[in-house]
């Protein structure tokens, strides 16, 4: 298995979010900008620490919700960079709730965020994070990958032999459409 896949099973803190969410599509809004946030806070720090943390991260956040977020004012800047219970760094909140604005605007011309992430799939890894570049904060390469892994856009969340990684294939994951097409390609 991956490491991720080795760590997580049986763990008190990872195998939860192992066998239910990583890897597997979703498209609710509130859920991909958490799942963005929480890979904004990870950068230079232990996947471990935010997973200890997400649940207070989530109740700092008031649940995600795009539009509470992205109306945050600097009362609640600075309420959210006073609270332990978040990683505490100005550049990292002010890029979510930023990105929190931008779900918002992607509503009108795709529905939300997973509307936008459709009309770019499929994309490579270098394609995807040019493209998180010019639309979101704080997304360089590894926080791009990592976040469309976790939301299946990308293959690799889980070892082919992983049980849950052969659920979220029978869910037909966008990655796995990828696959398909390269294949059917190939064989033309």
């Amino acid at each position: 298995m991956s490491a991720y896949c080795a760590i997580a099973t049986g763990d008190p803190v990872h195998d939860a979010y192992h066998r239910t969410e990583y890897g597997f599509p979703t498209r609710d809004d509130a859920v991909l900008l958490e799942r963005l946030a929480l890979e904004i806070f990870q950068a230079g720090l232990s996947w471990d620490l935010i997973m200890r943390r997400r649940e207070g991260i989530a109740a700092a956040f008031e649940g995600f919700l795009p539009e509470i977020v992205a109306a945050y004012d600097d009362d609640q800047r600075a309420r959210l960079l006073a609270d332990a219970r978040i990683i505490r760094n100005a550049k990292k909140v002010d890029a979510i709730i930023a990105n929190a604005g931008i779900i918002c605007g992607q509503r009108n011309d795709y529905g939300g965020m997973a509307g936008w992430l459709d009309a770019h799939h499929p994309a490579t890894l270098d394609e995807w994070v040019r493209l998180f570049r010019q639309t979101y904060r704080f997304t360089g390469p590894e926080i791009t990958n990592e976040f469309l892994m976790g939301i299946g856009y990308l293959p690799g969340a889980h070892a082919p032999q992983c049980p849950v990684g052969q659920e979220i294939a029978r869910r037909s994951p966008p990655w796995l459409a990828i696959r398909a097409h390269a294949r059917s390609t190939k064989e033309k």
